[in-house]
């Protein structure tokens, strides 16, 4: 009668066991995590940083679409102060205006204004429009504008 009593013990003994996960096995699974992090994080650290740049790319060549559209109807660019926000709301000289072209004029990536200027400097028969980029000043390397896009 022993015999089975010791069987009973051995088997409720081993379905414990089988539960759950020693501390040696957790501890494994921490240390492979680690490892992973250790070799997944560097490389998407930097990014952030290239995102932005290429939503602000992308943003600019969206108003080029919407300026188009804008100076079809009207026969001009938006000129002035107003600039991009008359794609939003209708200006005095504009007669054929059948916008909004934009819901709202967005910011850039790096929370400042798109700057806007009609006639361009750069394109002096249209307009230019740029991001002053990461560092938020005008005229330095990392600007992000549709007369250097495709130098780039």
């Amino acid at each position: 009668m022993k015999t089975p009593t010791r069987h009973l013990k051995l088997e409720t003994w081993n379905s414990r066991r089988s539960r759950g996960f020693t501390l040696i096995e957790l501890l494994l699974v921490l240390v492979i995590l680690g490892v992973l992090a250790a070799i997944v994080v560097p490389k998407f650290a930097g990014r952030t940083e290239q995102a932005r740049q290429a939503a602000a790319k992308t943003q600019v060549s969206s108003f080029a679409t919407v300026l188009d559209a804008y100076e079809v109807d009207n026969g001009f660019y938006p000129k002035g102060k107003s600039g991009l926000n008359d794609l939003v709301q209708a200006s005095r000289d504009a007669k054929n205006w059948r916008g909004p072209y934009l819901k709202e004029v967005p910011k850039d990536p790096w929370g400042n204004d798109y700057v806007y200027e009609c006639p361009g400097k750069n394109n002096p028969t249209s307009y230019d429009v740029s991001s002053m980029g990461p560092d938020g000043q005008m005229g330095t390397e990392d600007d992000i504008n549709n007369w250097s896009s495709n130098k780039r």
